[in-house]
């Protein structure tokens, strides 16, 4: 059985600094960190990134990969990002699929977007780093469906998607959008929200997330990591129970 790296992104506490991030990530066992381009991380910034890099792994820790908000603009400049996903040496850079729903978007923006991420990805192929779609409302990855359509119009290798539940759908058809797009799943974002956006403990959704886990983990292409994403109140007191609850998933 594949193993699934527990981590957490960055953004879950934008207020604290990219060292107390860590410190937290150590304390509640994790192994990885998805650092964020809105605040710990600016694309561009090598020498911030590096040192973050270096910080990720004094503490024993990995930085797996690089949350940007690229949304695959015509004009919109890739390689700071990519120099910043060097910089801190990851091999995976997450990036938006455009900036409207799938159900809003007009033939040109399909084809826009799909042109700008075919470029991109094969800059970033260049370089040695992977991008992974973020699976979000807003987006032209909104549903499976739209995902595998982008999936399958970039044609690239080197473009993965992430995964997380759709917010307000059940736990049947969130696994079921989960097995639609197993197979090109490099990572999980990992959170309870519901009924809507009301931030719930991990084991608020506990039928989900045992269900979630159980498959992926048999899975041919599992996702490399499970990063923990927001935890209610942006408690950082909550990290601990939180990171044992996705381990004790992890570990069944």
């Amino acid at each position: 059985m594949t193993r699934i790296r527990p981590g957490l992104c960055s953004v879950t506490f934008r207020s604290l600094t990219a060292e107390r991030v860590i410190d937290l990530a150590v304390q509640a066992g994790l192994e990885v960190i998805e650092w964020g381009a809105d605040v710990h991380v600016a694309p561009g910034d090598v020498e911030r990134a590096a040192a973050v890099a270096q910080m990720t792994t004094d503490a024993g820790l990995t930085s797996c990969s690089y949350g940007s908000y690229f949304r695959a603009g015509r004009d919109e400049p890739l390689t700071p990002i990519l120099d910043t996903a060097a910089a801190l040496g990851v091999d995976r850079v997450r990036v938006w699929a455009g900036e409207r729903g799938s159900a809003e978007a007009s033939p040109a923006h399909w084809a826009s977007t799909v042109a700008r991420l075919q470029d991109a990805v094969d800059e970033a192929d260049a370089r040695g780093i992977a991008l992974a779609l973020e699976f979000h409302s807003g987006t032209l990855a909104d549903t499976a469906p739209t995902t595998l359509r982008l999936l399958a119009e970039v044609a690239s290798p080197a473009l993965s998607t992430y995964w997380q539940p759709t917010v307000a759908a059940s736990v049947d058809d969130v696994l079921a959008e989960y097995r639609a797009v197993a197979a090109h799943t490099s990572a999980a974002h990992v959170f309870s929200w519901w009924p809507a956006q009301e931030r719930r403990p991990l084991r608020a959704r506990d039928a989900l997330w045992t269900r979630f886990f159980t498959e992926a983990l048999s899975a041919p292409r599992p996702p490399r990591e499970a990063l923990l994403e927001f935890v209610p109140n942006d408690d950082p007191a909550l990290l601990p129970g939180e990171a044992a609850a996705l381990r004790s998933y992890l570990s069944n």
